[in-house]
């Protein structure tokens, strides 16, 4: 089971890398608009629809690598006083109740949705298919935006296994499995520092404390 988890965890994780790329995209599309806007006063047709597709995308294809992290919102109020057998057993009756049917339930209508979205005609474009923008006159494509939606949920189910073979891992052995760390938050990064610098302070003080005069 270890390896299992392994493997759908580190799927996730380049899943998730590979779409955050998209961040760029999206920050040099703005920036373009931003600037072609003030100075030049000729805004473009696609930047609206560029930054919806680019955000749809790095969100939706985001989930699962999150979900490996445990980086959703919980509400923990009770949960997080409860032993890890106990914590494990929640999650578990709680993926079978809501996060599998939800996530099935988003593939099916999913798979419709992009198929219809593939299948539409453009109104006096012949020979062209596939679901267009109607937000902006360049008529950009969004049919692979919405083939994200059952791809982005196939990968967060496979995930969800994953984290079902976690919990049972964890009620047999009472103890959370680690998880792969790859990137933390300035936050969380700047906290370890100070702590770990705190300590050595402290350590450095009680040194002298034990060598100083009686």
């Amino acid at each position: 089971m270890k390896r299992v988890i392994y493997f759908i965890d580190r799927f996730s994780m380049w899943v998730g890398h590979s779409f955050a790329w998209l961040i760029l995209v999206l920050t040099f599309a703005i920036s373009y608009e931003v600037f072609v806007r003030k100075a030049f006063r000729a805004p473009t047709a696609w930047a609206f629809d560029i930054s919806y597709i680019m955000y749809g995308a790095m969100f939706m294809m985001a989930g699962a690598y999150t979900l490996s992290r445990d980086g959703h919102v919980r509400g923990d109020v009770i949960y997080r006083l409860l032993k890890p057998r106990a914590q494990a057993w929640v999650e578990l009756v709680l993926y079978f109740i809501f996060f599998f049917p939800g996530i099935l339930a988003l593939i099916y209508a999913g798979m419709d949705y992009a198929g219809e979205s593939w299948s539409y005609m453009p109104y006096g474009k012949q020979g062209l298919r596939g679901e267009i923008s109607i937000n902006s006159p360049a008529g950009i494509p969004v049919s692979p935006l919405k083939t994200l939606l059952p791809i982005s949920a196939a990968v967060l189910f496979l995930q969800g296994i994953a984290e079902v073979l976690r919990c049972i891992l964890c009620i047999q052995s009472g103890e959370w499995q680690a998880r792969l760390q790859d990137v933390e938050e300035t936050e969380t990064v700047l906290l370890q520092k100070a702590q770990e610098r705190q300590a050595a302070e402290a350590a450095a003080q009680g040194g002298e404390t034990e060598g100083g005069p009686p």
